[in-house]
């Protein structure tokens, strides 16, 4: 056991062992929106849930994931990091964050800190649509992955949400690489690992 002590911090371990914010049904925890993404059969799930104020402000939270220990204490962590952060803040958030306040993740386990922060997006963009704002936020924090097409990694995200798998998928809903081709690897590798958090159907 002390062999593998070194591979996460103190506050992983911590929020692995006490995570916080869990959700438990008999709580009867009342969410005003709720988000989920990922799929079991791949091996990660996980679903946010969000009491959020009339000033838009994140009131409370709770979540639920099936995964391992630092997907566990990361959504743990960023659970306890939104409370109190407006909806356009918390939005913003990237896994990267979470991780820097974990004290760093492995590096064969940063993919595990990924499904928090789009559980959040996807919890925060129903309370936006419920709310009749649907989309408002579509490209807020959003990086630029083919400069030809100016094609964001959310506009990636989006035609796997609505349904791309392939390369030819993503090519036919948005155009990217079909001008210099230069983003195909970047934009590869976000198809790869959307298709993993979104693929509820694969």
């Amino acid at each position: 056991m002390e062999a593998f002590a070194w591979l996460y911090s103190d506050i992983v371990k911590d929020h692995f062992m006490n995570p916080r914010n869990v959700y438990d049904p008999d709580e009867k925890f009342e969410a005003d929106a709720d988000g989920i993404v990922g799929n079991v059969k791949c091996g990660d799930q996980m679903q946010f849930f969000l009491q959020v104020d009339e000033k838009d402000v994140i009131r409370d939270v709770r979540w639920k994931t099936y995964g391992c220990a630092s997907a566990i204490a990361s959504t743990s962590m960023l659970s306890e990091i939104v409370k109190g952060l407006p909806i356009l803040e918390a939005y913003q958030l990237k896994p990267e964050d979470v991780s820097k306040r974990l004290g760093g993740l492995p590096d064969n386990k940063i993919h595990c800190s990924v499904l928090g922060d789009k559980a959040l997006r996807a919890a925060i963009d129903s309370w936006l649509a419920k709310t009749g704002r649907e989309g408002a936020f579509k490209d807020v924090g959003a990086t630029v992955v083919c400069t030809c097409l100016n094609i964001t990694d959310r506009d990636i995200e989006q035609a796997v949400k609505d349904g791309a798998r392939s390369w030819e998928d993503l090519q036919e809903r948005t155009k990217i690489g079909t001008v210099c081709g230069g983003c195909k690897g970047r934009a590869e590798d976000l198809l790869v690992e959307y298709v993993h958090v979104f693929g509820h159907d694969e």
